[in-house]
């Protein structure tokens, strides 16, 4: 049985590494960083001429139809170079919400405005401090409208549409809560800008005031289509993670064979050697779980959900340890402005509330695990 992904994903992986090397430099990231753009446009505009944006969005709606596998191998490489565009908000969530429960009409609108880079999408769930609850869904729909605010937002402010989450019914069920598609560029929207942690990825506050809507999916599915859309962007996002974290090693190996104190190389000491040496553990651990993650979501199976919560804890643990411990390695110089090691750790920290807390996952694993075994 083989693990490892094919040789044409491989050299999708390649691709991917070469161009954003290109493109993606850390001299780029820190124009978004220093608050001169909100994202990078330019390489926004490149990922989608490359046809990564569409990887797996299937070609009868403008995409590349590869698939999940190749998209897990396209957001490793986001994640290695610290890509400052809305990839994540408008590939794992808003396009997945689309794929799972949209209709055809709204699948050709809005899919091949994405895989051309023509339009950016996010998800609008979280309605301040929580986690992903039904009883934290407080914005109500009615009569075709919606009432209430969303914060944050991933990308909420560059957003050009949302699926955002909303309460349909008082009956304190799951079917509750309904899906809908909203045009953020029409009436009834406003949008703030929230400060952030990491500026490269840009947090919003919407508010909806009688705002038209579309539904997305059936009436009282929301919750469960969101499970399925959060399930698989914690996949992708361990991917990311993952591609974090192997740069972050990098960064810290490379300084620790380059920097000399009292006549040797720093990577020499026994304790420069072990924190290495953890972040490797770590790192290579996530991998292993990330890869199961994509086996799950690349042939949809039952097996899924578990996969899903064991790659995020072990991805999101093993970005921020080695975005830590590679600051760690630099020592003093690790801390200041001029080196890149703090991107890595704004990412890091980010990403690990992106989709909800690290605890929240690890209940959701223990959750599915003891539910499938009483099965």
């Amino acid at each position: 049985m083989n693990f490892d992904f094919s040789d044409d994903q491989k050299q999708l992986r390649d691709q991917a590494r070469k161009f954003l090397a290109e493109k993606c430099s850390p001299k780029a990231v820190r124009v978004v960083l220093d608050g001169k753009t909100p994202y990078d446009k330019e390489l926004w505009k490149g990922l989608a001429e490359m046809g990564f944006l569409g990887v797996a969005i299937p070609e009868e709606f403008g995409g590349a139809g590869a698939g999940h596998l190749e998209l897990c191998v396209i957001a490793e490489e986001m994640g290695r170079a610290n890509a400052p565009v809305p990839f994540s908000s408008t590939v794992y969530l808003a396009a997945e919400a689309l794929l799972i429960a949209g209709s055809d009409a709204q699948k050709k609108k809005w899919l091949p405005a994405i895989a051309s880079g023509e339009a950016i999408g996010t998800l609008a769930l979280f309605e301040g401090k929580g986690n992903p609850s039904p009883k934290n869904v407080k914005l109500i729909a009615a009569n075709g409208v919606l009432n209430g605010v969303k914060k944050p937002v991933a990308d909420g402010a560059i957003a050009d549409f949302a699926v955002v989450a909303a309460r349909t019914g008082s009956s304190g069920r799951d079917g509750d809560i309904s899906l809908f598609l909203v045009d953020l560029k029409t009436g009834g929207v406003e949008v703030k800008n929230l400060t952030n942690l990491d500026p490269t990825r840009g947090q919003a506050e919407i508010t909806f005031k009688d705002c038209k809507a579309e539904p997305l999916g059936a009436a009282g599915e929301g919750w469960s289509i969101l499970t399925q859309v959060l399930d698989r962007a914690a996949v992708l996002c361990a991917f990311e993670q993952v591609g974090g974290s192997d740069r972050a090693l990098e960064m810290g190996r490379d300084y620790a064979l380059d920097r000399i104190a009292f006549g040797r190389q720093i990577g020499s000491f026994q304790a420069v050697k072990h924190m290495l040496a953890d972040m490797y553990v770590s790192a290579t651990l996530a991998r292993s779980n990330s890869y199961y993650g994509a086996w799950a979501l690349s042939t949809n199976a039952a097996e899924l959900p578990e996969a899903a919560a064991a790659a995020r804890i072990s991805a999101t643990q093993a970005f921020q340890h080695c975005a830590k411990n590679n600051i760690q390695v630099h020592g003093g110089m690790g801390f200041t402005w001029e080196f890149d090691c703090h991107m890595y750790y704004r990412r890091a920290n980010a990403m690990a509330l992106g989709l909800g807390s690290l605890s929240y996952w690890e209940d959701q694993l223990i959750d599915r695990m003891r539910k499938k075994n009483a099965a």
